[in-house]
């Protein structure tokens, strides 16, 4: 999938040193619910099923690269998880690296796969849940459409802290 800024592609042997930093920074599992880090043998094993297709996996890993000037460079990561098939939806997640964060590629990367999602795999919706803190990503995920349609209260424990979370929905406007 290629946009204006950035392309979403598959899965790399060469991705697993980025992927191993992004997944081992502590600072982002509060939004993963991540509580251990990861072994470089646990992606390598990750990367050797990333091929799987959706409708088997049930989830859809791609790399977020920019394609603007003379090299490329990997930015962060996008994915759809809990495919559903029967009832067309997928929630998405997004990570891009701090160094390349407010430069538009994380929304540039959203509509190429909210794109994918509605057209190439039909899906009826597109969620995902958002902490009420993370402004940044609640202004992404709305700028794109997306609604919120639940609050999770005290939901993530966040330092020690309990903070609420929002479920948020983009229905394809086909439907």
């Amino acid at each position: 999938m290629i946009g204006k800024r950035v392309s979403l592609r598959a899965i790399e042997p060469s991705d697993i040193d980025l992927m191993y930093d992004l997944e081992n920074d502590t600072s982002w599992w509060h939004l993963s619910n991540t509580v251990a880090p990861f072994s470089r043998f646990v992606l390598e094993q990750y990367f050797k099923h990333a091929h799987l297709d959706i409708y088997t996996a049930k989830q859809l890993r791609l790399m977020i690269t920019t394609n603007v000037g003379q090299k490329v460079e990997t930015v962060g990561m996008i994915d759809l998880f809990e495919f559903d098939p029967v009832n067309m939806r997928a929630g998405i997640g997004i990570l891009v690296d701090k160094k390349w964060q407010n430069k538009g590629y994380a929304s540039e990367a959203l509509e190429l796969l909210i794109e994918y999602g509605f057209n190439t795999l039909n899906l009826h919706q597109l969620y995902c849940s958002i902490g009420v803190y993370n402004e940044p990503s609640l202004k992404l995920f709305q700028k794109h459409g997306f609604k919120i349609t639940g609050k999770k209260e005290q939901w993530t424990n966040k330092q020690g802290t309990w903070a609420d979370e929002y479920f948020l929905q983009l229905i394809n406007p086909k439907d």
